[in-house]
């Protein structure tokens, strides 16, 4: 039986449906007043999943305020996942990997599969998402997944937005702006017999082409969190949610 038989019924349905959206708060946002309303504007929303810091008090936060919305917790280090876990994560991501590449900090494909394969170790019951470093070309971005899901990977996701430098405005520039990680999600999800969620870069003019690349999902952040007002946060998710069945239409349209 798949791990993500373990995952509640309506992200599962989200997950088949090629419709999942994630709202991301950040990996290195432990601020707990930013996190509280990032849950709640996922929540209000429609969102399908929360991808919180790894830190079991902000899953334990999420779950007071949004009980309905299950929980990811991203880290780099392993040994953090277990006790969010117990504190009721539903899934554990590696990476993404954005708010390292200003500091200078890069992940190649050996230490992404080092880091995975500790994950397993530790949590072998537990869904596992890996994020593919965008850092390396297409080709190897590909293979690395093939190695990840070989690995114990139950979810691959993409990115690419920081490396993106769009050179237009409006539509144009947000096309620029997400084509990294919409050429990953293209990729890999025809190397991979998992679900890619597609992440980085994306907008509601963007979340129709992941999907329609390939993706069963899109992960969202600084669309959302970077808001300071809560009004606007929650129409970007709504907006974002909205952008997505007829895509998913057309994924579930395309031949196997």
């Amino acid at each position: 039986m798949s791990r993500l038989s373990s995952l509640p019924t309506a992200l599962q349905q989200s997950i088949r449906q090629g419709r999942t959206l994630k709202v991301i708060a950040g990996l290195d946002n432990f601020d707990a007043a930013r996190v509280r309303q990032v849950v709640r504007a996922a929540a209000a929303g429609g969102a399908d999943l929360v991808d919180l810091a790894c830190e079991p008090a902000l899953v334990r936060l999420a779950q007071e305020l949004a009980p309905q919305l299950p929980v990811c917790v991203s880290a780099v280090d392993p040994a953090l996942f277990p006790p969010a876990v117990d504190a009721g994560a539903a899934m554990v991501e590696i990476g993404n990997y954005d708010s390292f590449y200003p500091q200078g900090r890069v992940f190649g494909a050996e230490e992404v599969l080092a880091l995975t394969r500790r994950t397993r170790e530790l949590l072998p019951q537990t869904v596992l998402s890996v994020t593919v470093p965008h850092t390396l070309p297409l080709d190897g971005q590909e293979r690395l997944a093939v190695e990840l899901v070989a690995a114990g990977a139950d979810l691959i996701q993409t990115e690419g937005g920081t490396s993106a430098r769009p050179l237009s405005a409006g539509a144009l520039g947000l096309i620029e702006k997400a084509a990294p990680t919409l050429a990953a999600a293209h990729a890999i999800s025809r190397a991979v017999a998992v679900p890619v969620l597609c992440a980085s870069g994306l907008s509601a003019v963007t979340v129709p082409m992941a999907l329609a690349a390939g993706a069963a999902g899109v992960g969202v952040g600084s669309a959302v969190n970077r808001l300071n007002d809560d009004l606007a946060m929650v129409a970007v998710v709504r907006a974002l949610r909205e952008a997505m069945p007829l895509a998913a239409v057309v994924q579930g349209e395309r031949p196997q």
